[in-house]
């Protein structure tokens, strides 16, 4: 079986990008129609982001998040070389630059937001050491030895989202490496995870500490970056960027920071964020919030 769930992922990837989005297009369509309960939130999740949405926003929704299903293909079993060519610009590469300049270790910071599986692929490959992505492999085994097959080949390499998995980021990026961080995954207290509860678009979101913590880490520059996914197949733009505001190691006050970058992020790009995800669940184990 995951001989065959391989087969069908490289027979995926090998689509040109324009059909690919196509078909895409066509199953998202159809989930916006069946899936009542997703509807349900990602209109509620849109309402909350003052997006004001209507059907025709939030079907764009489920099709721009079934683009970056059938991305993760693309992401996994082509070349880098050719992930490359799908990137038709650059924005902002001088601060990455800046930071191999001096030395620094590379915090890489993307919600859910965009080709982030594909933008990630691209900066790997443009870096001259590993770039280490945390990881929470999926309850289907098979699924995981599948991702983990597409992952970890080239410079890429995951860690595993517990403390271990946190104790690998930290020395890669104390020798100078660079890992990734998805700032608005949900941390699992009974997994490791910390977390406090901060506004996310004006309500409180179980949001975790990590990546203030990352970003402060000594000799390391957090930069956020977005894989934007152009219309028609056209390609991708990455877009990075430095973290906006000033750290202070409070971690509710810096959970605030990131969660307001995350915030602006989405404006920028309302359609491509995965309004899908629960982003304000109470995970097992973590504290209620206050009011």
């Amino acid at each position: 079986m995951q001989t065959l769930l391989t087969l069908l992922f490289k027979l995926t990837a090998a689509l040109p990008l324009p059909l690919l989005h196509r078909i895409a297009k066509f199953w998202g369509g159809l989930a916006f129609h069946l899936r009542k309960e997703d509807y349900a939130r990602v209109y509620a999740h849109m309402a909350q982001a003052g997006l004001n949405p209507d059907d025709a926003a939030v079907k764009q929704v489920f099709q721009e998040t079934a683009k970056g299903a059938l991305e993760l293909a693309v992401a996994f079993f082509r070349r880098p070389e050719e992930i490359e060519t799908l990137f038709t610009e650059i924005r902002g590469w001088e601060h990455v630059q800046t930071a191999l300049n001096q030395g620094n270790g590379l915090l890489f910071i993307t919600p859910h937001l965009g080709s982030y599986d594909l933008a990630g692929r691209y900066i790997s490959q443009q870096l001259p050491f590993p770039l280490t992505a945390m990881y929470k492999p999926p309850k289907i085994k098979m699924f995981d030895a599948v991702m983990q097959a597409g992952r970890v080949r080239g410079k890429g390499k995951t860690a595993p989202t517990n403390i271990q998995g946190v104790k690998q980021i930290i020395k890669a990026l104390r020798s100078g490496e660079a890992t990734i961080i998805l700032p608005d995954h949900v941390p699992s207290p009974e997994e490791g995870g910390d977390g406090v509860w901060a506004d996310f678009f004006g309500k409180p979101a179980y949001t975790m500490t990590l990546a203030g913590k990352l970003a402060q880490v000594k000799n390391v520059t957090a930069l956020f970056f977005c894989g934007e996914r152009l219309p028609k197949g056209k390609g991708f733009v990455l877009h990075i960027e430095p973290l906006q505001g000033g750290l202070n190691g409070d971690k509710e006050h810096d959970a605030r920071l990131i969660n307001q970058n995350v915030e602006n992020w989405i404006r920028r790009f309302p359609f491509q964020y995965l309004f899908m995800y629960n982003r304000y669940k109470h995970p097992r184990g973590g504290a209620r919030a206050e009011g």
